[in-house]
């Protein structure tokens, strides 16, 4: 049986943590023992949000400018006396599900790479330090592309497995993990608002899962807290698909 309190006297820092995955991620960290910061962006109220849970702390500030993510490493690494592990999840931003061939996507997994490589490379100092550090990327969500943007998916997930791949190399010699998870059609405020638009995406997307029914953020929080304990101690460079059985 796992030890229930696994992560215990471990300290994460969580991006995009006061909703959705990160929300579900910094839940599931700090009832196994670990000490959260959980950050979002500047309008999202994280502070208050967490103000009455225990072991988790919340901090609003800039989530889109990969210059501010030293800054914001720091400022974590001080206010959580150190820093093991690392979960960075930057969502799609989108007003609408992205198709192939969208001119938008390129501009998306540029800056995505630029805000993941920035606070990866702040944080290695801080990782170095741990017993245990632990780099956990999160993938885009499937329920954003549309149904004919298949090769736009496919080409986020690679450029996300490459990166990550890259990164484990160099950082193994320090017993520093990297890792991702590539979720499916997972619930979250931005499916919602994607689904309530075209509900025919959220048909197609239930009847592609094995599982016959959408992700939960609780579905990848769990494979997170897999990934940030010593149990995937020989895992790294590796991504998780988190997608119900996916078929296409």
């Amino acid at each position: 049986m796992a030890d229930p309190l696994r992560l215990y006297g471990l300290r994460a820092l969580v991006t995009s943590g006061a909703s959705g995955i990160g929300e579900a991620v910094a839940r599931t960290l700090v009832k196994h023992g670990a000490k959260v910061l959980a950050v979002d962006s500047a309008n999202s109220g994280a502070e208050q949000h967490f103000r009455s849970v225990k072991g988790i702390d919340g901090l609003s500030t800039n989530l889109v400018d990969p210059s501010k993510m030293a800054a914001l490493v720091e400022d974590a690494a001080k206010r959580l006396g150190g820093i093991d592990i690392l979960v960075a999840e930057f969502p799609l931003l989108v007003k609408a599900p992205l198709a192939d061939g969208d001119a938008e996507l390129g501009a998306l997994l540029e800056r995505r790479a630029s805000l993941v490589g920035e606070i990866c490379d702040a944080a290695l100092p801080h990782l170095k330090k741990s017993p245990a550090g632990r780099i956990i990327n999160i993938g885009f969500l499937r329920s954003l592309f549309g149904e004919d943007g298949s090769d736009a998916f496919a080409a986020a997930e690679r450029d996300l497995a490459e990166f990550t791949k890259e990164l484990a190399t160099k950082i193994g010699e320090f017993g520093i993990t990297a890792n991702y998870i590539q979720p499916g059609a997972i619930m979250t405020p931005a499916s919602r608002e994607a689904f309530r638009k075209n509900m025919a995406l959220r048909d197609f997307c239930i009847q592609k899962s094995a599982a016959r029914r959408l992700g939960e953020p609780v579905d990848i929080a769990k494979v997170a807290l897999f990934l940030a304990s010593d149990d995937s101690a020989f895992v790294s460079g590796t991504g998780i698909l988190v997608d119900g059985g996916r078929s296409g």
